[in-house]
């Protein structure tokens, strides 16, 4: 049995996902440069920053399963299924884990923990502070796709007293307090937007500069999601323009995101390298790789794997 998993990963990083399956099966780790290579006699792959298309698929003669993380716009499902090959995704193992960075984003912002840990850690005088910061009791959050990521931001959300507007396009039966609306209104009433869905054709861009004209001066975006669902030159212009106050990003258009990207370089954007759904740290979160294994185990022994996105 032969695993691939693509992605940057540290080498400690590579010891400890190692560890999380048989001893018995060959785990190759590699980066997305490196992968074809590997792709020959992979019974499995895991893949990040690489997209599975027929090109891969014609490398991969042996494939029988591709397990993604919660994303999965970055493989052809269809081809997939032509050839056999079962897709499947991690929904919602992580979305604690996503929720809780979101949090952090909001905290960090609002108590100005980034600025005051850099004020303090340079020497600055402390009778010069100057800064503007907020309770969370009484703001109101706008959340896009209430999945399982979605509800726990809202419980969260709920114990600091904000108001919580949601808006899906399925459905929703919870038991979480969340005002359901339409996207007008989650752009046009929210301090705080919150991006939970899936990157498509229909997602991309879908916030872009007519939308940050429509928030509120104030209001802040966070994108835990993927990258190009907010439209990065857009945003930019709009966090120099003081269109809006500020963003929290965790996801980019291009990852890892440029050493010299404009982002790096404003004040008004706090910003962390696609780790909100591993809180373990170095890459790594073992729920994650838990349900990997499992779901594996599945496939191997002919059974559906679960959240599978296609059939066989």
């Amino acid at each position: 049995m032969k695993i691939v998993i693509i992605g940057y990963f540290t080498d400690f990083s590579k010891k400890i996902i190692s560890k999380e399956f048989p001893n018995d099966w060959k785990i190759d780790i590699v980066t997305p440069e490196e992968a074809h290579s590997s792709l020959e006699d992979a019974d499995v792959v895991i893949p990040e920053h690489i997209k599975v298309d027929h090109d891969f698929l014609s490398k991969a003669k042996k494939l029988k399963f591709v397990q993604t993380g919660a994303g999965f716009d970055n493989v052809e499902i269809e081809a997939c299924t032509k050839r056999g090959v079962w897709v499947s995704n991690a929904a919602g193992v992580n979305a604690v884990a996503v929720a809780e960075h979101v949090m952090a984003f909001i905290f960090s912002w609002y108590k100005n923990i980034h600025y005051l840990d850099n004020y303090m850690k340079t020497n600055e005088d402390e009778k010069k502070l100057s800064y503007k910061g907020s309770e969370l009791s009484g703001k109101t959050i706008g959340i896009i796709g209430v999945g399982a990521i979605g509800q726990n931001v809202a419980k969260f959300c709920n114990t600091f007293g904000m108001k919580v507007l949601g808006y899906d396009l399925r459905k929703i039966d919870t038991t979480e307090n969340i005002e359901f609306v339409d996207l007008e209104t989650i752009y046009s009433k929210s301090d705080i937007i919150t991006v939970h869905i899936f990157l498509n054709d229909k997602t991309k861009h879908m916030i872009n500069n007519d939308i940050f004209k429509k928030m509120k001066k104030d209001a802040i975006i966070i994108n835990t999601a993927r990258g190009p669902i907010i439209d990065e030159k857009a945003l930019i212009s709009a966090l120099k323009n003081n269109d809006i106050a500020g963003a929290c990003l965790d996801v980019f258009e291009k990852e890892p995101l440029a050493i010299d990207s404009e982002l790096r370089n404003l004040s008004n954007v706090i910003l962390t390298p696609h780790t909100a759904g591993m809180p373990d740290g170095l890459k790594f979160h073992k729920k994650r790789y838990a349900f990997f294994l499992e779901n594996i185990k599945k496939v191997i022994s002919g059974k559906t794997p679960d959240s599978a996105l296609n059939k066989i």
